[in-house]
């Protein structure tokens, strides 16, 4: 297969060819980019799994989808618990995980295992999850990221540096906290697309980025004032278009490695998929592989 260097003008989900056979596991699928992903996929014949922390909501959204293409799974990416009873439980194999689901600029608070919130539900229990679920996945991870990741300021940062950042010691500013457990979820995918290639792992890794959606991310991020609600209706896409790089993220056809997908409007804050490039501290090999192993010892996942 040739390796694609641009994505159709243009493209949406109507371009999506027959995912019949396939599976999909999403986490964060009961709404927004998630359940929008989910609609899709399903629509195109795959079989899609979807992880949330609120059972009602997961058996709604099933029902509203197709309860023969899609099933839900309770699992809370803020509690390694959780993470690892899902992880045990889920036996089936699967062709693609999607790790969408994430909290945005939240109070200040810890996870049940200790680290700060955004970090430890955006970066650390995906990490914990992929790790634990790597050996199931047989084509792609693809990881949710944000344009926000470009305003975290970690250049030099050390491992100890990290470290504290992830369990929350330090001043806390809700926004740097979200833009650097963003860009954690592309030093993520560059690290394991490395250690794919170098292990042999043969799983393709590709990250995406909404754009600016119009999800309940973005509503419980304190933007109900005027200037953001005026930005909301000015800027801000469907969740179903905001879907659209996750989607072409995952389904695809011969993307380069760590491909990074976005839409193609102005600033991409909204439009149709094309491949775009991260900030260049999302390239930095040694952060990426600090993060890897400060990510090992807080989990207690360790890749091998």
């Amino acid at each position: 297969m040739s390796i694609v260097t641009t994505i159709p003008r243009g493209w949406s989900a109507s371009d999506i060819g027959d995912l019949t056979g396939k599976s999909f596991l999403i986490t964060g699928g009961t709404s927004g980019i998630g359940k929008e992903t989910a609609l899709e996929l399903a629509r195109a014949g795959a079989h899609v799994t979807i992880t949330a922390r609120d059972a009602a909501k997961g058996a709604a959204v099933v029902a509203e989808i197709a309860k023969e293409r899609v099933d839900f799974k309770l699992l809370d990416l803020a509690d390694l618990a959780s993470v690892k009873k899902f992880a045990k439980e889920f036996t089936k194999p699967v062709d693609v995980l999607i790790l969408n689901a994430g909290v945005m600029a939240t109070p200040f608070s810890l996870t049940k295992d200790g680290f700060e919130m955004q970090m430890g539900t955006n970066h650390l229990g995906h990490f914990a999850l992929t790790g634990l679920l790597r050996e199931k996945v047989s084509e792609r991870i693809v990881a949710v990221s944000s344009q926000m990741h470009r305003a975290a300021r970690i250049s030099g940062i050390t491992s100890d540096e990290l470290r504290n950042r992830s369990r929350g010691i330090g001043a806390y500013n809700p926004w740097s906290a979200y833009a650097l457990s963003k860009l954690a979820n592309l030093l993520f995918i560059h690290e394991f697309e490395r250690r794919s290639n170098r292990n042999g792992w043969n799983i393709e890794a590709v990250a995406a980025h909404p754009g600016y959606a119009a999800t309940n991310l973005i509503s419980g991020a304190s933007v109900q004032d005027r200037a953001g609600a005026l930005a909301n209706a000015i800027f801000a896409q469907s969740a179903g278009r905001g879907a659209l790089p996750t989607l072409c993220a995952a389904t695809y056809p011969g993307l380069y490695g760590a491909s990074y997908i976005g839409p193609d409007g102005f600033m991409e804050m909204r439009g149709n998929p094309k491949l775009t490039r991260a900030a260049a501290i999302a390239y930095d090999q040694q952060i990426a592989a600090q993060l890897w192993s400060v990510s090992e010892e807080l989990t207690g996942v360790t890749w091998g």
